[in-house]
């Protein structure tokens, strides 16, 4: 299958394979916002009590609002989207799973764990399961909301799921189908971190409709999130003008790295404004000397030619990133 198996962020690893290279290391690997969301004054008894209830649906109804769910009832809130993709499958009894190809390994792997027969996409005959990926990772490709609702409702007319994996579509909002969370089957996977840059508070939702979105808060227990991480992810939900700036910013800073990307010889063949997707026929050796100047990026089994790379998070890591390219 062609899935993109291997995982961002993996410094330890890139320094043990490159022992000479200069620090600090430049982590261009991942799909997070280099410019985390300011973290707000937190009251001390959320490090030292158990969230309380009123935090939990207070975090439900502010996350409706911002993905556009239609209600908190929609809403289930889990330790990262990546435990919500390993849950999923133990919801079901063995099917038939299509998955999206290439995309994000994880999917098809946890399905495979649980015991069902994952492969590659195929809308015909109609799987138990379909795991679409939109925007998808590595390669920024696009389905539509209507698009995603008629696949919705042709498999949830019998009893099937769609999951739509939409981690990176804070970049991307008018291709969500967060608001249509209530048709019959179709899940919609959100993660916090990657947008807002703080994928270590390890938090993600998945919309569905209320009986769905009801059993996975039971899978999860009572206390599903830390009570700062509760409130971190509540204020920024509502800091409507530091997500709309941010979305500005990132925009601009992929066409500046596309624009990198293209003057040292690499054509860019997609992505999202938080990843730009480039490739090159010497793109292996490209990796190698890039990790030599201490800078990670992703590179793919499936397609020696890719290369994935995130943003600088500076003026100083853009120079060592065109340096390291010339």
């Amino acid at each position: 299958m062609s899935q993109v198996s291997d995982h961002g962020g993996n410094l330890d690893a890139a320094r043990r394979r490159f022992p000479a290279a200069p620090g600090p290391w430049i982590d261009l690997s991942t799909g997070i916002n280099p410019w985390p969301y300011p973290l707000p004054a937190l009251a001390p008894e959320l490090w030292h009590r158990l969230p309380g209830e009123a935090a939990i649906e207070a975090l439900a109804a502010a996350a409706a609002r911002y993905y556009g769910a239609p209600g908190p009832e929609h809403v289930a809130t889990a330790p990262g989207s990546q435990a919500l993709i390993q849950m999923l499958p133990r919801l079901r009894p063995p099917g038939r799973v299509c998955v999206e190809e290439p995309t994000y390994a994880e999917h098809a792997l946890a399905w495979t764990a649980a015991g069902h027969r994952a492969g590659p996409f195929s809308p015909s005959p109609l799987p138990d399961v379909t795991v679409l990926v939109n925007p998808n990772n590595p390669d920024g490709r696009r389905t539509t909301a209507g698009a995603v609702r008629e696949m919705a409702r042709r498999g949830g007319r019998r009893g099937g799921w769609l999951v739509v994996d939409e981690a990176f579509a804070d970049v991307a909002p008018e291709i969500s189908a967060a608001a249509h969370a209530g048709t019959p089957g179709l899940i919609v996977l959100r993660s916090f971190g990657k947008f807002f840059g703080l994928a270590g508070l390890r938090l993600g939702f998945a919309l569905a409709e209320p009986a769905l979105a009801a059993r996975l808060r039971e899978a999860f227990g009572p206390w599903p999130v830390s009570g700062p991480a509760l409130e971190i992810a509540r204020a920024a939900f509502e800091d409507e003008g530091w997500i709309s700036s941010t979305r500005r910013r990132l925009a601009e800073a992929a066409a500046r790295l596309d624009a990198l990307l293209v003057a040292r010889g690499l054509t860019v063949l997609g992505g999202t404004s938080l990843y730009r997707l480039a490739g090159h026929d010497a793109a292996q050796e490209m990796f190698a000397r890039l990790g030599a100047a201490g800078i990670l990026v992703r590179r793919f089994e499936i397609e020696p030619a890719w290369l994935r790379f995130g943003l600088p998070p500076d003026e100083a890591a853009w120079r060592r990133l065109d340096e390291a390219l010339r």
